[in-house]
């Protein structure tokens, strides 16, 4: 059995324009001088990585790795969760989500989803002259308004969404197998890919791609009351990351699991620091490490209530005392013997 690796963080909650999260060099510091080994870097923030720039140089990949060595880090994957939403928009949420994307394609969704794809094209090369073998996405999602079925879904719908979303993942699939690097969809609500069924439906759409993996992310299994272990024994074989986030689902009598339009605050599922959830980490680095995972923990900090530097302080601490070193021998192996063909015989009475 592997060891899991880590700890690590994702940048993409504290990047900011003040020190010490405005460069590379200032937040792996800062990162570093926390006691985290790794860094997962957002490739949207300009601020801490070009990423047409390290698409096309490795002599510029080789220079961030530096940066990151030189603070005690290395740098983990890199993501494209905002970049990877905008493969797939449903026209519903066009205005919604054209935010993620450059403001002179703001309004021009055509042109926004050539400029996601060629983003995760970019993101293929990079990861590969970076020398990573996983990277964070989104899947986006074309059925997503279509998650209650009311009105009834007409017959048909849901496998030509599917198709479609395959149609345009699979280009950037086969540009990242051809980098050596598999993608890894965060199953999240918002997402045509948000628990096991979606992904099963998305994997036969693309053939079983090779290249489709998943970011297990504990916290919104809990948001969606579905059985996170479960889904580890389910997937172990697709799940190449992982995010260490925390989460807490707490009915009452006013709402559930749709949440009723309320605040994070007042929501009964809602996102909380790591270890002031419901999330049995015991429980899930034990069966990642069962299952062999071999990647990274990587703290990805939300919270509704407690501050981000706080939760990224603790986060170092918790994620070290989950990290489970692996044993070289069984634990009963004082209590037995040699044996051969014989004896084997011997102790099951046959001749």
């Amino acid at each position: 059995m592997a060891s899991i690796k880590g700890p690590a963080i994702f940048l993409a909650q504290f990047a900011d324009p003040k020190a010490p999260f405005d460069t590379l060099e200032n937040i792996t510091k800062w990162a570093g001088d926390l006691g985290y080994k790794g860094v997962q870097i957002p490739t949207w923030e300009s601020s801490l990585i070009d990423l047409e720039k390290a698409a096309n140089s490795k002599e510029y990949c080789e220079e961030l790795k530096a940066t990151c060595a030189k603070n005690g880090v290395e740098i983990t994957e890199l993501s494209t969760h905002l970049q990877g939403q905008l493969v797939a928009v449903h026209p519903a949420y066009d205005e919604l989500f054209d935010g993620f994307a450059p403001p002179e394609l703001r309004g021009k969704p055509e042109e926004r989803q050539k400029w996601a794809v060629n983003q995760l094209l970019l993101a293929a090369k990079a990861s590969a002259n970076l020398g990573l073998n996983a990277h964070a996405t989104f899947s986006g999602a074309l059925l997503w308004q279509t998650v209650y079925p009311w009105p009834q879904r007409p017959a048909g719908l849901v496998e030509a969404g599917f198709a479609e979303l395959a149609k345009r993942w699979l280009p950037i699939l086969d540009a990242f197998d051809e980098a050596g690097v598999d993608v890894c969809y965060e199953i999240h609500p918002g997402e045509d890919l948000h628990d096991g069924a979606t992904f099963e439906r998305f994997l036969e759409a693309t053939n079983n791609h090779p290249r489709a993996n998943i970011l297990y992310d504990p916290s919104h299994f809990i948001l969606q009351q579905l059985d996170y272990l479960q889904f580890i024994d389910l997937y172990h074989d697709r799940i190449k990351m992982f995010h260490v986030k925390d989460a807490e689902f707490r009915p009452n009598g006013r709402s559930g699991v749709y949440g009723g339009y309320q605040g994070w605050q007042d929501r009964p599922g809602r996102f909380r620091s790591l270890g002031d959830g419901q999330v049995d980490f015991a429980g899930i680095f034990s069966q990642l490490t069962k299952h062999g995972y071999q990647g990274w923990a990587v703290l990805e900090w939300e919270c509704c209530f407690k501050h981000p530097e706080d939760g990224a302080r603790e986060g170092v601490d918790f994620i070290n005392r989950h990290l489970i070193r692996t044993a070289d021998k069984a634990f009963d192996d004082f209590a037995g013997g040699d044996t051969d063909e014989a004896a084997l015989k011997r102790i099951l009475g046959i001749d």
